[in-house]
């Protein structure tokens, strides 16, 4: 009984680090897709210019941890200059998962671009569309719907990642199961923290699964 009340006293921390993962995860998903549409569409450019400058973005952080990045950001930002500190740790946060998330959300996007049928290309060009507007109103729409599957595993494992923010002491359920097992010398504590991550990765991908099928009844 009293280890129940103990499990329970936690909760209302646990759920409250928990809003901050999700909240983290969102944000940056949402944050990198967005870019991740103009470094896939950079990298598949015939400028030579802009195509190599976008393929250096994705394998630079795809190439290197994650953990290292938001290390840098935090840490080794406001050593090259003092105006390039960020004091506020989901801010850091926020912008180290986007940059990643974007680079990975490119190849994403770049191979549902591709997946295209060529056809449909010179179809639109038989039409008289120029290749920006063919890309927009023909090329694009159609990709998305093959976006989900990938930008949902995506968010799964961007979402059990944020879990590095603890490194940077911003208080996501990570660091607030460590602050609670450090401060009441327990481990019990990992085991609603655990639960809690099992819910909301099954909540979202039971989100995802919707949203594919409601695409595929679509087409």
């Amino acid at each position: 009984m009293d280890t129940l009340q103990h499990m329970l006293s936690w909760m209302p921390a646990l759920l409250n680090g928990a809003k901050i993962t999700i909240a983290l995860t969102i944000c940056a998903t949402v944050a990198g897709l967005i870019f991740s549409f103009f470094l896939a569409l950079g990298k598949m450019s015939r400028n030579i210019i802009i195509s190599k400058i976008c393929s250096a973005y994705i394998f630079f952080f795809r190439g290197t941890p994650l953990l290292m990045q938001l290390y840098f950001i935090y840490y080794a930002l406001p050593l090259l200059s003092p105006v390039l500190t960020i004091n506020n740790r989901f801010l850091a946060a926020f912008i180290a998962y986007s940059l990643n998330s974007a680079a990975y959300c490119a190849e994403i996007v770049r191979a549902a671009i591709q997946s295209i049928d060529s056809g449909q290309f010179e179809a639109a060009k038989v039409l008289g569309l120029s290749h920006g507007q063919t890309m927009r109103l023909l090329i694009i729409p159609q990709s998305i719907r093959r976006l989900v599957p990938p930008i949902g595993n995506e968010f799964i494992m961007m979402l059990k990642d944020a879990s590095l923010v603890s490194i940077i002491a911003l208080a996501d359920l990570t660091k607030v199961t460590r602050s609670i097992s450090s401060s009441d010398a327990t481990t019990l504590v990992y085991i609603p923290a655990m639960i809690i991550y099992l819910i909301i990765t099954a909540f979202f991908t039971f989100v995802f699964n919707r949203i594919e099928a409601k695409m595929e009844e679509r087409e």
